[in-house]
């Protein structure tokens, strides 16, 4: 008796080998999604620690415009920090051009302008975690489905052919519980992806929240 890949692939039913493809989609959508955060959320600390450095020299010195292209510019564009600071000095940039509000409304607006901004940037950095989440709850379920109707197989053939014994079904086995191992496979890197990624977000949220107070005091110092 073989028990091989190639020849349990052959002995598949169309069932199992579409749970198969099922997971293995999963599994490829899954991995495009966590080289695809890894690269967003190391760039976004690494430009943001920059930039935590260069705004605030520049906001010493009073350099509001300079502060603000900083915050704009293309070397800043994957940076948390950047993002969120670059509305609040926009709206205090425009306020203080206008000059029709006094300075609590200025900094009222600029705030409600960077939790706007937290929002949004929060989105997008959570942008496909979802699918992970759903990945490792759904993938053991996925392949147990594709194992059960193996198994069904596997018992149908033995009463077809009136042979018994674990002999008689270890092949139709073991290919059944190919697609549970599959999807556990599939489920346990998703988790622990999903685990990693959602702590680093936790972290970009501080870290925002922390830089928008921190802006608007010393704005607030400033003024």
């Amino acid at each position: 008796m073989q028990f091989d890949m190639a020849h349990l692939w052959s002995s598949m039913g169309w069932v199992a080998k579409g749970v198969v493809f099922t997971l293995l989609i999963m599994s490829i959508w899954s991995i495009s999604i966590i080289f695809d955060r890894w690269k967003l959320y190391n760039a976004a600390k690494a430009q943001s620690r920059k930039y935590a450095a260069d705004v605030a020299r520049l906001l010493k010195a009073g350099k509001l415009k300079e502060a603000v292209d900083l915050s704009g510019s293309a070397g800043m564009k994957s940076s948390h920090l950047a993002k969120v600071s670059l509305a609040g000095l926009q709206e205090w940039q425009f306020q203080g051009a206008t000059g029709e509000t006094d300075k609590d409304a200025a900094l009222e607006a600029a705030k409600r302008a960077m939790q706007r901004a937290t929002a949004v940037n929060l989105a997008d950095l959570k942008k496909g975690l979802s699918f992970l989440a759903t990945t490792g709850a759904t993938a053991p379920f996925v392949g147990l489905f594709g194992t059960t109707f193996g198994i069904i197989n596997a018992f149908s053939g033995m009463a077809m052919t009136g042979s018994g014994g674990i002999a008689a079904i270890s092949a139709g086995i073991a290919e059944a519980l190919i697609t549970t191992a599959l999807g556990l496979v599939v489920a346990i890197v998703a988790v622990w992806a999903y685990n990693y990624f959602a702590g680093q977000v936790d972290g970009f949220t501080v870290e925002m929240d922390n830089s928008g107070s921190e802006l608007l005091d010393f704005v607030k110092k400033s003024a």
